[in-house]
């Protein structure tokens, strides 16, 4: 059992940028941790997701190059850096933890705890 909670969400201007944290508590026999989104009247989504030692990371296409993952295993955090925010990334975002191959990190099945979500608003 891992409890996770997110931080770092807001109000932002379309170009912006946000950092997102997600600190994990308990039990953490998980290799993966991700970061998920849900826009209103969507479905989640995957936006990325990073392993154990950071050596393996995914993208979410619509993401990559603006979005950046990482974590910090002395804090048993994770964090995701947005930049260059866009009106269409306005959701909640979660991040889980997971376990399984790195290779299929962005599968929502390999996620096992869930963190309560933090509001992300890009303002057009």
């Amino acid at each position: 059992q891992v409890q996770l909670v997110e931080s770092g969400g807001g109000l932002v201007q379309a170009g912006g940028s946000l950092r997102l944290s997600c600190a994990a508590s308990g039990r953490t026999l998980r290799n993966l941790l991700g970061w998920f989104r849900q826009a209103p009247g969507k479905e989640r989504e995957f936006v990325a997701a990073i392993n154990t030692s950071g050596s393996n990371i995914r993208y979410a296409e619509s993401v990559k190059g603006r979005f950046t993952i990482s974590r910090d295993n002395a804090k048993n955090t994770v964090y995701l850096q947005m930049n260059t925010l866009k009106p269409e990334d306005t959701a909640v975002y979660y991040c889980a933890a997971g376990l399984g191959p790195a290779t299929n990190s962005a599968t929502v099945k390999l996620y096992h705890d869930w963190g309560q979500g933090t509001q992300v608003t890009v303002s057009s």
